[in-house]
């Protein structure tokens, strides 16, 4: 190849097809950071107009993909590709892709009916889904949800909305649910009064219901009693042990012997 040739295949070829490549990675750098700045402006914009936690953040993710695909439109220009004859590609893809991942199409369905229906928010105790946690973020495709021992979990929308979901969170206070199994020979009443002054004493208990303390059963170890004193979720736990030490303390101050299983022996003459 002659020297002429060479410069003619710089000039006409290489020098505009870099040139191009270095338009598309500064286009794609500016508008990436242009995008941040108006994910967050928007963020702001939601905030001071008091939208909803969640629905803010929906519409921050659904926006920011719009905008990196229009960004990628741009870039498609400024390289020479036709985005006509590549928005009919894309169609074509998507019908595609859309029978091929029909399950991601369906979460991000999902999601959308979540943020509309609002079975619940961000900030609620949940369990959908076969997980408990506090609803972190609720995304296009996944909510995020933190479990009480502090592991990060994501759970698809479509998994979420096809399922039974308890909001914990919805009602003021909740009920706790123990139980209190006292031995043969204890009378069940003077145990109710016991426990009742005992519990009395757990802290964060609702003032809108007293605790519940009555006999579930009588077995062969004696008298099963359901103690269900009522708090806050946000209390529960602490509600939840702070009861049961009740219940040990004032079986403890009574002398109560051990529940153990009363068997009489009959014999024959």
């Amino acid at each position: 190849m002659s020297n002429i040739d060479l410069e003619l295949l710089i000039n006409n070829y290489l020098l505009p097809f870099g040139v191009k490549i270095l338009m598309a990675v500064a286009i794609w750098i500016i508008g990436g950071i242009l995008i941040n700045v108006v994910g967050k402006l928007a963020r702001q914009a939601m905030s001071l107009q008091k939208f909803e936690p969640t629905l803010a953040q929906y519409a921050e993710s659904a926006l920011r993909v719009a905008l990196r695909i229009a960004l990628v439109m741009v870039i498609l220009e400024v390289c020479g590709v036709q985005t006509t004859s590549f928005a009919a590609l894309i169609a074509a893809g998507g019908v595609a892709i859309g029978l091929a991942w029909s399950g991601l199409l369906s979460n991000f369905a999902a999601g959308i009916f979540l943020v509309i229906l609002r079975p619940f928010k961000v900030g609620d105790m949940i369990c959908a889904a076969g997980q408990t946690g506090e609803v972190t973020e609720i995304g296009l495709f996944s909510t995020l949800l933190t479990t009480a021992d502090n592991v990060c979990v994501h759970v698809g929308n479509g998994k979420l909305f096809s399922d039974n979901i308890i909001n914990y969170t919805t009602n003021s206070y909740r009920r706790v649910d123990l139980k209190c199994q006292i031995a043969n020979g204890v009378n069940p009443q003077e145990a109710i009064t016991r426990l009742q002054a005992h519990i009395g004493t757990v802290a964060n208990l609702t003032t809108k219901t007293r605790p519940s303390i009555e006999i579930l059963e009588f077995n062969a170890a004696g008298t099963l009693l359901g103690v269900r004193p009522f708090c806050n979720n946000k209390d529960y736990w602490q509600v939840y042990f702070d009861t049961n030490k009740a219940i040990a303390n004032a079986c403890a101050e009574a002398g109560w012997p051990v529940p153990a299983p009363h068997q009489i022996e009959f014999h024959r003459q």
